[in-house]
């Protein structure tokens, strides 16, 4: 979606993107491939022209190896050993409102990550690829209902399921019912 004026954290997405870019001498079209994100789409992202979707930063991260939550706490400052609830960042999809706050943002000292996410009633989220092959997940359902499709196999949660699985593939989230899914997820 166009925004009027980029955020202060827009600025410094784009800019993280371009940089781990042009680390690896990629161009624009070698990065489009790797990541199925179009060109253009690229330009305009390293531009803060527009703010990515979670399904096109899930693609950028993986094409550079990185988990999503990952690649958004390189972008925000390093935080402490505790974190409070007010300092805990939140990074909103705006195509389809997924929310994500990291609960304990990630360090390179530590290889788990803690996210609180909420995906809005009837909303939709697509991953082609995993960020990284094998990479464990453990989702927790909180509230609402959600339908998990890893790698062609579907599974519908309920609130208080727990699913642990290792991405190797594709992966769709979708919440269904009339209530958002709010779940903590755990990465690995």
């Amino acid at each position: 979606m166009e925004q009027e004026t980029a955020t202060r954290e827009d600025l410094r997405l784009a800019e993280r993107l371009r940089n781990l870019r042009q680390a690896r001498r990629w161009s624009l079209d070698e990065l489009s491939a790797l990541s199925g994100v179009s060109r253009a789409s690229l330009s305009r992202i390293e531009n803060a022209d527009v703010s990515p979707t979670a399904s096109v930063l899930g693609r950028l991260a993986g094409a550079h190896g990185l988990t999503f939550s990952r690649l958004i706490a390189e972008v925000e400052a390093g935080g402490p050993a505790l974190v409070d609830r007010a300092d805990q960042r939140e990074w909103v999809d705006p195509a389809t409102g997924f929310r994500r706050r990291s609960v304990s943002p990630p360090s390179p000292e530590f290889d788990c990550e803690l996210l609180q996410c909420e995906l809005p009633a009837g909303a939709m989220i697509d991953y082609p690829l995993p960020p990284r092959p094998g990479l464990e997940h453990h989702l927790y359902l909180l509230e609402g209902a959600l339908e998990l499709t890893i790698e062609g196999n579907v599974h519908r949660l309920s609130a208080g399921d727990c699913l642990r699985y290792k991405l190797f593939g594709a992966s769709r989230f979708r919440a269904l019912g009339r209530r958002a899914a709010r779940y903590v997820l755990a990465l690995r």
